[in-house]
C-alpha cells in the first residue's frame, strides 16, 4: 500500500504538465490527432503497456497483470470545445476558438498519471487493466460508440469513468446509483409555406406564425401527454426565418432537443411532435420536414460497479467526501455507450475552489481547473484497480 501511495505522489508533476500541455494544444472533437499523438508518445515511455490506435483520433494501453483475472477498462476523454479562452490562466489555449473548458485535459493527464503508477506494480495485479483514452465525448454520435463498434470493450468486465463538476468542492466525489444521465437527442423541424411581401400576408403562407404556433404546442407535450412522473426537458433552441423586415420568408427553421431518463419516453415524444407538427401545418396549408438525429443513450450505473466505486471513494476521500446523488442529470453523457455493452459507474469529482477562482461551470469561457482534483482522480483510478485486481 505504501509503496503505491509513494507512486502515485511521485507522478503528480507529470500530471500536471501532462494536463497544461493538452490545455496549451487542444483539439476539437473528431480532430484530436496531436492530442492523441501526444498521449501515445507519453505511454511509449511507460514500460509494460501494450498500445492501439483503434482510430487516428484515439489511444488505449493495456496492461497485463502478473496472474490471471478480470479486466478492468478506465476511460479519459480527449477532446475539447469550440470556445475562445478567457481563463487568464498562463498555459492558456494557444488555438484560437478552441478551449478545453469541460476539464478532459484533466481526464486524460489523471488516466496517464494511473497508467504509470500501476505498469510499475504490474506484478501485484491479478487481472488485465485497459486504459481508454476516447475523442469526440462532446458531439454525437460520440467516441465513445465508435470505439464500441470497434470491439474495443471486447473481452472486458467492468469500466469506470471521472468527471471533474466545478460546482462541487475539491476533495469531494458525487455517486449516483442506477440512472445518471439523460438521452440526448436533436431534431430539425422545417416548415415551407409561400412567401410574399409583408403588407400582403392574405396572398402568403406565413412560417413564421406557423413555426410560433407549433413552438407552443409542443411544449403541450411535457404538460399534457406524457407521466409526470417521467416528465423529459423538450426544448426548442432555435428558430429561424427571413432576413427582411418587410418579406414573408418561404420557410423557417425550427431545432432543438429532448431530454429523458425513459426509453419509453423517448421513443413516445418524435411520435406526438410529429403529430402535432402535420396537424398545424396541414391548417395552414403549408408542409414541413421533420429530422429526428438521436444522440446518446440513457446513462445507467451498474450497482454492481457502483458497490466499487462507493468502497473506492469511502477510502480515497473519505466517507464524509462522498455524496449520494439522488436525482439524475438532464445532462447527457457518451460514457452511456459504454455502459450498454458491459457493467460501468461514472463519477463526479468536485473540482470547485473559490480561493483558486475556480469557480466558472463546465463549458465556460472562463473556466478554470482546481488542480488538485487530478491527486483525487488518479487515486480514484488506482483504486478501482486495488480493489478488482488486487485485493
Amino acid at each position: 500500500m505504501e509503496t503505491i501511495n509513494t507512486l502515485i505522489e511521485s507522478v503528480k508533476h507529470d500530471v500536471i504538465t501532462w494536463r497544461r500541455h493538452i490545455h496549451q494544444y487542444p483539439d476539437l472533437t473528431f480532430n484530436e490527432q496531436k492530442t492523441a499523438n501526444y498521449i501515445y508518445e507519453q505511454l511509449t515511455q511507460i514500460d509494460g503497456l501494450t498500445l492501439s490506435r483503434p482510430t487516428p483520433t484515439s489511444v488505449t494501453a493495456y496492461l497485463q497483470g502478473a496472474q490471471a483475472g478480470k479486466t478492468i477498462a478506465l476511460r479519459g476523454d480527449i477532446d475539447a470545445l469550440p470556445i475562445t479562452e478567457c481563463s487568464g490562466e498562463a498555459f492558456s489555449s494557444t488555438n484560437p476558438g478552441v478551449m478545453h473548458a469541460c476539464g478532459h485535459d484533466a481526464h486524460a493527464a489523471m488516466l496517464l498519471g494511473a497508467a504509470k503508477v500501476l505498469a510499475q506494480v504490474k506484478s501485484q495485479i491479478k487481472g488485465n487493466v485497459l486504459f481508454i483514452f476516447q475523442p469526440a465525448e462532446e458531439v454525437p454520435p460520440g467516441g465513445a460508440k465508435e470505439l464500441v463498434e470497434k470491439g474495443v470493450l471486447n473481452n472486458v468486465d467492468m469500466i469506470f469513468g471521472l468527471h471533474v463538476f466545478p460546482t462541487i468542492e475539491t476533495g469531494k466525489v458525487s455517486l449516483k446509483r442506477g440512472v445518471f444521465s439523460a438521452s440526448s437527442d436533436n431534431f430539425d423541424i422545417t416548415i415551407k409555406g409561400v412567401g410574399g411581401h409583408g403588407s400582403m400576408p392574405q396572398l402568403c403562407i406565413d412560417p413564421v406564425v406557423i413555426g410560433a404556433e407549433i413552438v407552443t404546442a409542443l411544449q403541450q407535450i411535457v404538460a399534457r401527454n406524457l407521466d409526470p412522473l417521467h416528465a423529459p426537458v423538450l426544448t426548442v433552441a432555435t428558430f429561424q426565418a427571413g432576413d427582411s423586415y418587410n418579406v414573408i420568408p418561404t420557410s423557417a427553421h425550427l431545432a432543438g432537443t429532448l431530454r429523458t431518463h425513459n426509453k419509453d419516453v423517448r421513443q413516445k415524444v418524435p411520435q406526438l411532435m410529429e403529430r402535432i407538427i402535420a396537424g398545424i401545418t396541414q391548417a395552414h396549408g403549408a408542409s414541413y420536414e421533420f429530422k429526428w438525429t438521436q444522440g446518446y443513450t440513457i446513462g445507467n450505473n451498474a450497482q454492481s460497479a457502483c458497490d466499487v466505486a462507493e468502497q473506492v471513494i469511502t477510502k480515497v476521500v473519505g466517507a464524509d467526501n462522498l455524496i449520494m446523488a439522488t436525482a439524475p442529470m438532464f445532462g447527457s453523457e457518451d460514457f452511456s455507450s459504454y455502459q450498454e455493452k458491459v457493467p460501468g459507474c461514472f463519477l463526479f469529482m468536485g473540482s470547485g475552489n473559490k480561493e483558486k477562482g475556480a469557480t466558472a461551470g463546465l463549458h465556460n469561457a472562463k473556466f478554470i481547473l482546481d488542480e488538485d482534483v487530478m491527486d483525487v482522480g488518479v487515486k480514484m483510478h488506482v483504486g478501482f484497480i486495488q480493489n478488482m485486481l488486487m485485493s
